[in-house]
């Protein structure tokens, strides 16, 4: 029996052991997912949880899996996208039924998405070991020898790399990343506005840095605002009235006045690419292959795609599991995707991050020119759903 260990069952990790977990039971595969934190076996909603941007590309995705009906309980349809800049007219707007889809995204609470994954999985098909840590990784004749925190030991033919930006099994087996820092946090709260956001989404572009407002359920908000740290440690710690209040001035009066905020949390910005993601046995995924800024949403999408190009290549293969070859065509068919959204990210914050004045006039005509460009536009709005690499 050949088997392959999933390290981190976050949401990529996990969403990777339901995406093999059929065509492991047909080849009489073992999935050992590890997990240092044990999620609840209830899912009990929270006003300050933490929520994830889903792409149309990621809705599909899920629903080959047979999840996002589950998953859809709690999501949040993102209907249009409003993207300005602070003080100037220009305003790009794209709309989902301009797209001919039901929603050009959603948004859905971390805990959730995690307890649907968790509840789907199947016992005779994936071992999960959780609460446990793998503390040491050595390749082996046919993969990697797993070492525990706790003594035990599993040797698999694959091993999957999932454990987050800070891998530190990533730095233990000398594998490089690239590290390109932003100099700025990203503040992420929930807050309650005025007026129903009617499944509008808006991103905006300040002097101070880009911010992001996600329609969730319950009327709420998921903001995303990035700011220099000192400014963002400010704000943490400022008084709620004084942090709405500085928060209406940066945004507006789009959603009315804004009446709460609940916990506040900081994530120091720095764009993070593996540059190595396979070896014989070994796959790097998720945000230890790559760290994207979150004020474009695409970094959870981008890792789905990669989770659901990876169980494609693997169950279509009749090679072993962890063959270097099979592996390297799945990193090489994965890089275009890669590589087009993290420059896109990247080139978006760093855009709208010049405050020089030729840089912002341009970037205001640019954005008016894109609303007034269906061509464009299309473009940039199948960029927002994750189908820029998909035909059609």
């Amino acid at each position: 029996m050949q088997s392959l260990a999933i390290i981190g069952g976050g949401l990529v990790g996990a969403s990777l052991a339901l995406a093999l977990q059929e065509g492991a039971r047909e080849r009489g595969w073992r999935i050992h997912l590890i997990e240092p934190f044990e999620p609840g076996h209830e899912y009990q909603p929270s006003y300050d949880a933490r929520s994830t941007a889903l792409s149309y590309g990621t809705r599909l995705i899920y629903q080959r899996l047979g999840l996002w009906e589950r998953i859809a309980e709690r999501a949040e349809p993102i209907l249009r996208i409003h993207v300005s800049e602070r003080g100037r007219f220009g305003a790009a707007r794209l709309d989902a039924r301009n797209e001919a889809v039901e929603a050009l995204g959603y948004v859905v609470e971390n805990a959730w998405i995690g307890h649907c994954l968790w509840q789907a999985l199947d016992d005779e098909v994936v071992v999960r070991h959780c609460p446990a840590e793998v503390e040491r990784l050595e390749p082996g004749t046919a993969g990697y020898r797993l070492s525990f925190t706790d003594g035990q030991r599993l040797e698999c033919a694959l091993t999957v790399l999932a454990d987050g930006g800070r891998s530190s099994l990533r730095e233990q087996l000398g594998i490089q990343v690239a590290r390109r820092p932003y100099g700025q946090t990203a503040l992420i709260a929930n807050i309650t506005p005025g007026k129903p956001h009617g499944g509008l989404a808006f991103e905006r572009f300040t002097e101070d840095g880009p911010m992001a407002l996600l329609p969730l359920q319950d009327h709420r908000c998921a903001l995303v605002w990035t700011r220099s740290p000192a400014d963002a440690t400010r704000l943490a710690q400022a008084h709620e009235s004084v942090f709405l209040a500085e928060l209406q001035d940066a945004f507006g009066y789009r959603l009315g006045a804004l009446q709460q905020v609940g916990a506040r949390h900081l994530y120091p910005l720095t764009l993070i690419e593996a540059e190595e993601q396979v070896r014989s046995g070994l796959v790097v995924l998720g945000n230890a292959a790559h760290s994207l800024h979150p004020i474009a949403g695409q970094g959870y999408n981008l890792s789905l795609r990669d989770v659901d190009a990876l169980s494609a290549a693997l169950l279509r293969s009749e090679a072993p599991l962890g063959d270097l070859a099979l592996l390297q065509e799945y990193a090489r068919r994965q890089r275009f995707d890669q590589r087009l959204t993290v420059g896109f990210s990247d080139q978006v914050t760093r855009l709208f991050g010049d405050s020089g004045r030729l840089v912002a006039t341009g970037r205001n005509l640019g954005l008016l020119g894109l609303d007034l460009a269906p061509v464009a536009k299309r473009w940039f709005a199948r960029q927002a759903m994750g189908l820029g690499t998909r035909a059609g």
